[in-house]
């Protein structure tokens, strides 16, 4: 594991002092090449040094940071042909790939509790230093008060482990732990439902993404929701005998997900329909987590990795919008079909894997999500069918709406786009659907 963090940090001064953007990024591809190759063992844990090691959670989740990261560099061409601070950044996305390197990777619980938090500071740096209007501040303090007041029971429920274990170590945390307190069930479980986000604290989600550049919205909609759930998946190894308080979140998350779907058919920003969709989503999948079975963890595990790259391949489909007509109001984006023709066709492929149409990653993840809740009680059968229901019909709102219609009247043009964008959107939805083909291998980690 540490060759390939030198490897990143050797990239930082090389990005300081060439202006290379192409070279970053075709070494950040030879990165994720030799890490896809490098698992050696699909069973237990490898790559194993004295701090880091990953199985095979932490496997695909390590490799779907590196790939977002690979993508944002893609999708921010605008920051490199304007000269706008271009080299610093390419440092910040080199610093927060590292950061998301290193908290996948950690063996011990605290240093991924620092890892957690540091990733937060890039992300920051890249709403305030490249995000769109004013209100990014009010943003970037929204995004940072949810997190940091969230994490700091964190901090002190692993320090009470510790006081009650002897060891923060990842592999050797015990399944047959009992602890008999319920403020240490929910210090250990809070901070991880808000980078979720869960229901009733997602507010700085919508806030974050519509401020944020398109590099801030992919690495966030792709990886830093993911945190969230890659914690809940570690933590439960001592929290199996909170069972019983499981059905609160459950019962949050799924309402909550049909409310959202709602929220979501009344957004006239693009930017802002996703952001609340992926609210939606992750609704479902803090709701599978929770059932503690294996048909929930293996549904949410996949369904992170097809959302991540799902989500972020819709904001690239806003932004290559926004760069042309300077908005994201659903008002102008109109009638696309006649502006972009070409574009269309993405817009469709990725619209249908956003509700998860066969082949994409998304339906096996959801698949496995149904199974898990209808077996953990017959009454998540009502809210999952409007959950499934309220989320096609909001992404074929945001399909429709955005491609057919008259087009806005201050556009007498067609525009093409780059091969570059055609290259970035197939990037995200090439993986989304190959990786259906070989899902066998997700019911190994167990």
């Amino acid at each position: 594991m540490l060759k390939f963090l030198m490897y990143l940090f050797f990239l930082i001064p090389l990005c300081l002092l060439i202006n290379s953007w192409w070279m970053i990024q075709s070494l950040m591809f030879m990165l994720c090449f030799m890490f896809m190759f490098s698992m050696s063992s699909m069973f237990y844990w490898g790559n194993l040094g004295y701090l880091f090691g990953s199985d095979l959670i932490s496997f695909g989740l390590i490799l779907l940071s590196l790939w977002i990261s690979i993508l944002m560099m893609m999708a921010s061409e605008s920051i490199f042909r304007n000269s706008y601070y271009e080299k610093f950044f390419l440092f910040v996305v080199i610093m927060l790939t590292i950061m998301l390197y290193c908290t996948f990777g950690s063996l011990s619980m605290f240093s991924f509790y620092l890892f957690f938090e540091g990733s937060l500071i890039p992300t920051l740096f890249l709403i305030l230093g490249w995000g769109y209007q004013p209100e990014r501040l009010q943003a970037g303090i929204y995004l940072l008060f949810y997190t940091l007041l969230a994490s700091l029971p964190l901090l002190v429920g692993m320090l009470y482990l510790y006081n009650f274990l002897g060891l923060l170590y990842i592999p050797m945390l015990m399944d047959n732990l009992y602890i008999n307190n319920n403020l240490f069930y929910l210090c250990m479980i809070l901070a991880f439902l808000v980078k979720m986000p869960m229901f009733l604290i997602h507010l700085w989600l919508p806030k974050a993404h519509v401020e944020a550049p398109i590099s801030g919205s992919m690495i966030l909609a792709g990886v830093l929701l993911k945190l969230g759930g890659y914690g809940l998946l570690r933590v439960f190894s001592v929290l199996s005998g909170f069972f019983m308080f499981n059905y609160i979140w459950i019962s949050i998350s799924l309402i909550g997900g049909i409310i959202i779907s709602l929220i979501c058919m009344r957004q006239t920003d693009l930017k802002s329909l996703i952001a609340y969709s992926s609210v939606s989503h992750m609704g479902i999948v803090i709701g599978g987590l929770m059932t503690l079975n294996y048909w929930g963890f293996c549904g949410s595990y996949i369904l992170m990795i097809g959302h991540g790259l799902c989500s972020s391949g819709l904001f690239c489909l806003t932004n290559i919008s926004y760069e042309r007509l300077g908005s994201r109001s659903l008002l102008i984006n109109k009638g696309l079909m006649v502006f972009m023709p070409s574009m269309t066709m993405w817009w469709f492929l990725l619209s249908s894997c956003n509700m998860a149409a066969p082949p994409s990653l998304n339906l096996l993840g959801e698949i496995s999500l149904l199974n898990s809740l209808i077996g953990w009680s017959y009454l998540t059968m009502y809210s999952l069918i409007f959950l499934s229901f309220f989320s096609a019909a909001y992404t074929l709102y945001l399909y429709s709406y955005s491609q057919h219609g008259m087009l806005y009247s201050g556009i007498y043009s067609c525009s093409l786009g780059y091969s570059r964008e055609y290259l970035l959107l197939f990037l995200h939805w090439f993986p989304l659907n190959l990786l259906i083909l070989n899902s066998d291998i997700i019911s190994f980690w167990m």
